[in-house]
Parts: C-alpha cells; structure tokens; sequence
C-alpha cells in the first residue's frame, strides 16, 4: 500500500507539473515562460521538475512518453498484430483526448485550448525538433520489437520500413485532429472522424505488413 500511495503521488505531481507548464505555455508562448516559474507555481523547486521532466519541452510535451511506455508494451504482446496494437494505444490516447475535452461541461473553451495548443507547437522550432527527435525514438524501439518477432536485426530493412510505417499512424491522428478541430466542436464527432481517418491509414499498413511480414 505504501509504494502504491507513492506511485500514486508521483502520478499527480508529474501531471500536475505537466498541466502547469501548459497553461504558462499558452499564456505566455514557449520561449517566455522558463522553468523556474512552473517550480514555483506548483510550490516545488527547479530541480524536481527536473526530476521528472529532463528537458522544458518534454515538460509540454510530456504525453510522448505515455506514448513510448505504450509502445514497448503493445509491440511486445505477440498475441495481437503490430498495427492492432497501434490502434489500441491511438484509441486510448484519443479517447482521453475528447474525454478532457468534455471534463469541463462546455467543451468550447477545451477545444479552443486545443487548437491554440496545436498553433503553438507547431511555430515553435524547439518543440517541432524535439517531436521529430522523438519520432525517431519510437521509430528505433518500433524496429526493435518488430524485428523480435520476426527473427530479424532491428537494422534490417523490414523491421526498420515496418517501423516507420507503423508510427506514421501517429502523425495521421495528429493531423487529422487539427484538421477536424478546425471545423467541429463535438468531441464525440470529433472522435468518429479522427478514428475513422486513422483506420483508413491503418489498413493500407496492415495490408502491407501482411502480405511481406511474419505476424
């Protein structure tokens, strides 16, 4: 029970690190709003943040590394295909997505939230790089596990071409949020539409992969 309570905590305080560092984010713009400030604004000093977020941009940015945790799990469990197990993991993450949309009441102002959010990732240089960085990493674990199943080396062109497919999944839901955000403000439409843009994304994958890889 104790290292259940001290999981728990640490759970709250990355999240509420995390949330913090997003309101100064979309108050304030990337550059202007430093570290320093999100410390003490959840009472806590520099270096526990750093604790918990080793750069200013995973502090943004910090559902990446749900993302990562995902990934080793699911790409693991031999019991379902590769892009299966990406769907599961991009459903979760929209679900929680629309979810927080409606948490509020009115999702107007969510959503309004979102877009700037969305707006501001995208003209900061510092954050585009880290996502690329970041991509590549999901990339490289992708490979990984893939090549696992197949008896391969993760350099091996297939797992390396699989992988980069795989993860093109993720850039389709991200697009197809802004897109669609752009023109609805019901989450639950919001999430059909993006689901559907990603499923149709999924399949050209899934044929791909089963017609020249080993499940």
């Amino acid at each position: 029970m104790t290292e259940g309570l001290r999981e728990r905590k640490k759970r709250e305080m990355r999240r509420q690190l995390s949330d913090t560092a997003a309101r100064l984010f979309l108050e304030h713009g990337f550059d202007a709003f430093r570290v320093t400030d999100v410390a003490e604004a959840c009472g806590v000093s520099e270096k526990t943040v750093f604790n918990y977020f080793p750069t200013k941009e995973s502090l943004v940015l910090d559902q990446l590394e749900t993302t990562m945790s995902g990934l080793r799990t699911g790409l693991a469990d031999h019991s379902v295909s590769p892009v299966q197990a990406a769907l599961r993991i991009l459903d979760a993450e929209l679900t929680a997505m629309t979810a927080g949309l409606t948490a509020g009441g009115d999702p107007g102002p969510a959503i309004a939230g979102y877009r700037r959010f969305g707006e501001l990732i995208a003209s900061t240089p510092s954050l585009r790089a880290y996502q690329s960085d970041t991509m590549d990493r999901f990339v490289a674990v992708a490979a990984e596990l893939l090549a696992d199943r197949a008896g391969q080396r993760p350099d091996d062109p297939e797992p390396q071409i699989a992988a980069t497919a795989l993860l093109g999944l993720w850039r389709v839901q991200f697009q197809s949020l802004r897109r669609h955000l752009a023109t609805t403000s019901d989450p639950a439409k919001l999430r059909d539409e993006v689901t559907a843009d990603v499923h149709r994304a999924a399949r050209l994958v899934e044929n791909g992969l089963t017609s020249n890889w080993p499940s």
